[in-house]
């Protein structure tokens, strides 16, 4: 089963790679589909010169790769972002933060023009919420932004063993379920103490490619 998914990832990471017109400057995200991208970077010599990268384990495969990391506070455009999700609807509306680089990852995004989500097919949803909301939160308020998510209706455990390449904790939020993306992340970013939270709905993907058992699915 594993290995079926590891295909559809690979599936994903190579159709990505078609995509990029030689661009010497990307984003690069996190997770396990974004190495397979990493690692048909190194293989295929592509244009690809430098990335902006999202972690620090990110920017150490990236190195092996060959691939110069660059400072976001040192481009004046950043036109393509490549990264993975937890979960995905059909909208393009994302979970991300299961490797605890969503804050890094929302910022790339953020910069970027056009954001690429990469996935297997296991990752889509109707509704968000099956896969429990990442937070990062300043440390000292773990336990108050816990309080005002168990206000909002979830359920917080604290990854303990975790800290994010920012120094902080996630709170991974379960029981939730997701219908308002967008009003649901302002919300949660407005809890005094917490960096951001994993919704990536008010800047969606722009584009899915969705690795199946019979090729790459773009929406």
């Amino acid at each position: 089963m594993a290995a079926n998914g590891d295909a559809k990832k690979r599936r994903a990471a190579l159709a990505a790679l078609e995509l990029l017109a030689q661009q010497t400057t990307i984003g690069v995200g996190t997770g396990s589909t974004v190495n397979f991208f990493i690692d048909a970077l190194a293989a295929n010599r592509t244009g690809v010169r430098r990335a902006v990268a999202s972690s620090e384990a990110s920017s150490t495969r990236l190195r092996a790769a060959g691939i110069e990391i660059a400072d976001l506070n040192d481009l004046a455009d950043l036109n393509l972002y490549v990264d993975g999700a937890d979960e995905a609807t059909p909208a393009r509306q994302l979970v991300k933060g299961g490797g605890g680089a969503l804050t890094r990852e929302k910022i790339i995004a953020a910069a970027a023009r056009r954001f690429l989500c990469i996935l297997d097919d296991s990752k889509l949803v109707g509704t968000l919420g099956r896969f429990p909301l990442p937070v990062e939160v300043i440390p000292m308020a773990r336990a108050l932004v816990a309080r005002q998510l168990t206000a909002c209706g979830g359920r917080p455990v604290w990854r303990q063993g975790f800290v994010t390449d920012n120094g902080n904790h996630i709170l991974d939020v379960h029981g939730l379920t997701i219908t308002d993306p967008v009003g649901l992340e302002r919300q949660l970013n407005q809890i005094t103490g917490v960096v951001t939270c994993g919704l990536f709905a008010a800047r969606p993907a722009d584009v899915l490619l969705i690795g199946t058992a019979q090729g790459v699915e773009t929406r």
